[in-house]
């Protein structure tokens, strides 16, 4: 009686998984193709840069985001031009965090815009140092031109590369 409940139990913990695998593999796989179809207005061309206010010599600004958050160097985020701001929803202090599609040198990535600034002429977004080592893995191209930016709809994008 013992051993048929532990297998029981054993078979049911199995099965979870097993659901909760596949669920994030359906999930995966629609997030990535419903990326596209998502998006929401136009895309902005322009040139992208990287900041990073914690390396030596960033000249401006401080380790606090435009949505209050802290500056993180680890998560897929970016700022956008600060006369973008609208066309992304708005990027307020303790708002909700704006999304947006990034697609450059035949790859792409979803990225929280979480800050504003008022960007180098001819660029329009500065990624964070994750999101342009995905873009550029040495850092030595400094600026990446031909960017490609569209706002996306919605407010629960995982950001992160898109397949």
């Amino acid at each position: 009686m013992l051993f048929g409940s532990s297998a029981a139990i054993c078979g049911a913990v199995v099965a979870f998984a097993m659901s909760v695998t596949v669920a994030r593999s359906e999930t995966a796989a629609v997030h990535s193709s419903a990326v596209v179809i998502a998006a929401s207005g136009d895309a902005i061309v322009g040139a992208a840069s990287m900041y990073n206010p914690f390396r030596s010599g960033w000249r401006e600004g401080g380790s606090s985001t435009a949505s209050g958050e802290r500056y993180d160097p680890s998560v897929w985020a970016a700022a956008i031009k600060t006369s973008l701001r609208q066309k992304f929803g708005g990027v307020q202090f303790g708002a909700r965090p704006k999304y947006a599609l990034v697609e450059a040198a035949g790859k792409k990535v979803i990225v929280k815009i979480n800050d504003v600034g008022p960007l180098m002429p001819g660029r329009i977004i500065d990624l964070n140092e994750r999101t342009m080592r995905h873009f550029d893995p040495s850092l030595q191209l400094g600026v990446i031109h031909d960017v490609r930016v569209r706002p996306l709809a919605g407010d629960y994008w995982i950001p992160g590369p898109v397949g």
